[in-house]
């Protein structure tokens, strides 16, 4: 069966694109969930205003995480945390911690946003990546210090 893509369909297709697919997988999946419509001319011509819309949209939101990178790029966080020997931390840093700490300053940063591979579990300075947008991403520096 013949669908047009409404989204992006991981390991099939992306948004707007004309594909083949079983016609089961149209049936149960696709076409239920909204993820695409049947190939005809009518959907075609509204797929294709539903896209023109979805990129001016995309524009608008990439833009808007450039200029938030721009304010972002010189920011510094100071946490404090309990320590024990060597410099480790009692617990640890965690996405959570550093999105709190920008809410703070006026950041308002979803937390999975947040480009921590592990926490961070030592004393010193690390630079975390900040995902804005799938395009855009900015380094921010979180400080950790012992607790007095």
């Amino acid at each position: 069966m013949e669908v047009i893509l409404r989204e992006d369909v991981e390991k099939v297709c992306a948004r707007g694109s004309l594909v083949k697919v079983a016609d089961g997988y149209a049936r149960n999946y696709l076409l239920p969930n909204r993820l695409a419509v049947p190939a005809t001319d009518a959907n075609r011509k509204i797929v294709e205003q539903e896209r023109e819309a979805h990129l001016r949209r995309e524009a608008k939101v990439k833009v808007d995480a450039e200029s938030l990178a721009q304010l972002m790029q010189n920011v510094t966080i100071t946490l404090r945390h309990r320590v024990g020997e060597n410099n480790h931390l009692f617990g640890s840093v965690t996405a959570k911690d550093i999105a709190d700490a920008l809410e703070a300053q006026k950041f308002h940063i979803e937390r999975r946003r947040i480009q921590l591979d592990e926490p961070i579990r030592t004393v010193g300075e690390h630079k975390v990546p900040v995902r804005l947008h799938r395009d855009v991403s900015v380094d921010i520096n979180v400080i950790v210090e012992p607790e007095q």
